[in-house]
């Protein structure tokens, strides 16, 4: 099967490199030279995806995947077309469909009668059906569902194990029509593989979920749920606080009793999923308030981990050295977006601290780059305080050795050893110790 990929982000490259690793002939798409360039050179244009670097460089050398910047006519020699053009939002929910509307033009240029188009792009309940199907139609001059078929598949996948959950997790398929979900389910059962798993309700594969809009709702549930039950973890933790209790033996359990499981408090606010789809779901429904919530309080731990800090100071945060544990949104994953750091480094600053940032995955210049002042763990740099941001494996082993000077340590993700800690005023978010 001929297959284009649109966008060859953290995303879509390693789908590209999925469906090419079953036999498909794929031609992916991006608006960037460079990411171009690298991709047929059998280079990956990121670091940290588990299996790419190998798995790239055997599809582009077997001539199954190549990369172009003329997405028109790779959709004109495409059997099927798989759009993975990320679509942000902002402050306010509102989304910028921007790029996904340009991507779409690109894509209509050159669709041809038989084809079929697969959003796999987050979108907001009824986009696929009211936005995206009469767009493709007027640039194309077919008809949606009758001349060519459309579906929404979410991605279900985080960055670093992108590989593994294209097995682990069903693949949810919603179309246009009943023509376009039955096109959607045979193709994607041709492209992945899946794992065995007892613990569904059904057989592990492709799901058929009858629409576009089932499938669109799906994905925004199951992110929203999640942000949700953060929210009632971070509501926990900060009551915990207060009262003193150790709110991660609280949580323990009640996470024994079945059908009950809370995810753990922390300051981490970041990553794709996370702070954008809740929006994206309020934007559709606004008068969602447990959503909405949840959201605030989730953004508020930034603020609420330096606010712990003070008050562990026991006084304003002027001139005190703070170093900022982590930049990613997540521990091994190389990736700032809507990361803690950058409210965690702005409320510092505002308490008047002189804020100094560390993340192994990032070099001395990236940091600057971000507009940080980096610091070097280990490197024997006086430090008053230390804020843990991220959940990376290096700081599981930290002491204060690693941070001379160190006398007061928030633990905003709960990984330290507190045996390590007892020298050190140490507060975990969420515990009284």
């Amino acid at each position: 099967m001929q297959i284009c990929v649109f966008a060859l982000g953290k995303i879509g490259l390693p789908l590209a490199v999925q469906f090419a690793n079953l036999g498909h002939r794929v031609t992916g798409v991006d608006i960037s030279q460079r990411v171009i360039d690298l991709v047929t050179a059998g280079e990956v244009p990121f670091p940290g995806e588990t299996g790419l670097d190998e798995a790239l460089k055997q599809v582009v050398t077997d001539g199954r995947l190549t990369a172009t910047l003329d997405g028109t006519a790779a959709v004109a020699e495409a059997e099927a077309v798989v759009i993975v053009v990320p679509l942000i939002v902002d402050e306010d929910g509102v989304p910028d469909f921007g790029p996904l509307d340009a991507a779409t033009s690109a894509v209509a240029a050159g669709l041809k009668p038989g084809t079929l188009v697969s959003y796999e792009t987050t979108l907001p309940v009824g986009t696929t059906r009211e936005r995206f199907a009469p767009m493709l139609g007027s640039g194309s001059g077919l008809t949606a569902g009758q001349d060519f078929h459309l579906v929404f598949s979410p991605e279900r996948v985080s960055s670093g194990r992108i590989f593994a959950d294209l097995k682990r997790y069903p693949k949810l398929v919603g179309g246009i029509d009943e023509a376009s979900t039955e096109r959607g389910v045979a193709f994607y059962r041709q492209v992945l593989e899946f794992d065995d798993r007892d613990d569904l309700p059904r057989p592990n594969g492709v799901w058929n979920l009858g629409t576009s809009e089932a499938s669109e709702l799906a994905k925004l549930a199951e992110t929203t749920y999640r942000d949700v039950n953060i929210g009632l973890a971070n509501t926990f933790a900060r009551y915990a606080d207060r009262i003193g209790v150790d709110v991660s033996a609280v949580i323990e359990a009640c996470n024994s009793q079945p059908f009950s499981h809370i995810h753990q408090p922390g300051i981490a606010v970041g990553g794709h999923c996370i702070p954008v789809y809740p929006r994206m779901y309020l934007w559709n429904d606004p008068e969602a308030e447990v959503v909405r919530a949840a959201r605030e309080a989730n953004a508020a731990m930034p603020s609420y981990a330096v606010s712990l800090l003070a008050q562990e100071q026991g006084s304003e945060l002027a001139g005190v050295r703070v170093v900022v544990l982590g930049i990613a949104y997540r521990g091994g994953v190389k990736e700032t977006a809507f990361s803690g750091v950058f409210p965690t480094v702005e409320a510092l600053k505002e308490r008047g601290a002189d804020v100094v940032v560390a993340d192994p995955m990032y070099t001395d210049d990236e940091i600057r780059g971000l507009g940080f002042t980096p610091y070097t763990v280990g490197s024997g740099e006086s430090v008053d305080a230390a804020v843990i941001q991220t959940d990376h494996v290096e700081y599981r082993t930290l002491t204060p050795a690693d941070l001379p000077g160190i006398s007061i340590l928030i633990d905003g993700r709960r990984i330290t050893d507190p045996a390590a800690w007892t020298a050190v005023r140490r507060r975990v978010i969420g515990a009284g110790d």
